[in-house]
């Protein structure tokens, strides 16, 4: 089976260091040196990771055979992928890949059902399921431990606990606008001096 475990960035430098989102919780295993890669599109790989080093916060890897800023750059977008046993699961009991999670039914604490996750997207702060709702509609739900409260991978299943207005729009909190009669604050809510 195949995973997305790295997207290239932008060129690093002169010498063929690139910049790399990381989706892997195991980027020392997936992203080391030696690595071989798959790419999408698969016309840019596959790529053999030569080294790698963390510079302010980012990763930044070199592969074999690009030596220069202009052939990192022209790597820019392309997606890593490894190859990975369907059947491993991550060491840690709290993590998952993409595979394992796609396809769960997602439902209430109480069994009432939500929808199937239909994707997940990565983002720099949180992970997103897709949800596809059984009229067809989606609705996104932020992979948090405050929200997503169970994963049963033998039940086939993700419990949640949403906040009001997350499934359904009538339920939402709205915030009350403040009172212009409150001790003199403008428009901008400074105080006028």
């Amino acid at each position: 089976m195949q995973l997305v475990v790295a997207r290239i960035g932008r060129a690093h430098g002169i010498k063929g260091e690139v910049t790399v989102e990381v989706r892997t919780d195991e980027p020392e295993l997936r992203l080391g040196p030696g690595a071989v890669l798959a790419t999408d599109p698969a016309s840019a790989g596959p790529l053999t990771v030569e080294t790698g080093r963390v510079h302010s916060g980012r990763l930044l890897l070199r592969f074999a055979g690009v030596k220069d800023r202009t052939a990192a750059e022209a790597l820019r977008n392309t997606l890593l992928i490894a190859e990975v046993d369907p059947q491993a699961t991550p060491e840690d009991p709290e993590e998952f890949y993409d595979h394992q999670l796609m396809d769960l039914d997602v439902v209430l604490a109480d069994g009432t059902a939500i929808g199937r996750i239909t994707e997940i997207t990565h983002l720099p702060s949180q992970d997103l399921f897709i949800v596809e709702r059984p009229d067809g509609s989606e609705v996104m739900i932020p992979f948090v431990e405050e929200i997503v409260t169970e994963i049963d991978l033998e039940e086939q299943r993700a419990v949640i606990t949403p906040p009001p207005g997350l499934i359904d729009d009538s339920q939402a909190e709205v915030a009350s606008s403040r009172d212009d009669e409150t001790g003199g604050d403008d428009e901008t809510g400074r105080d006028e001096d």
